[in-house]
């Protein structure tokens, strides 16, 4: 085992969950550098539907796309896609914060 992996005992897990987020992006992105629309509304719906509301929804699919879309290229980048994942991180952390507050 790496020294690192005695430090963080879910390394393997936060490992995985990085590899799972790159993959998911370069197989929808089908070898190009951003996600068009279509390939970004496939995305949402079928990787994200857990974590995500609406996602069902193409306008807010499209809202959202258009949110992350700093250069309004009408595409999501990889760095564009990452913001997303960092907001839905944050907001399960924030939510799991808030639900063991909650409990004690």
């Amino acid at each position: 085992l790496p020294s690192s992996a005695l430090v963080f005992p879910n390394f393997r897990d936060m490992e995985s969950a990085i590899k799972t987020m790159v993959t998911t992006f370069l197989s929808s992105a089908k070898g190009k550098e951003s996600l068009d629309s279509k390939s970004f509304q496939k995305l949402v719906q079928k990787q994200l539907g857990n974590v995500m509301e609406d996602t069902n929804s193409s306008s807010a699919i499209k809202e959202m796309q258009q949110g992350l879309d700093e250069n309004n290229d009408g595409k999501v980048s990889f760095q564009e896609y990452l913001s997303m994942i960092g907001y839905l991180a944050n907001s399960l952390s924030e939510s799991k914060t808030e639900s063991k507050a909650n409990a004690s």
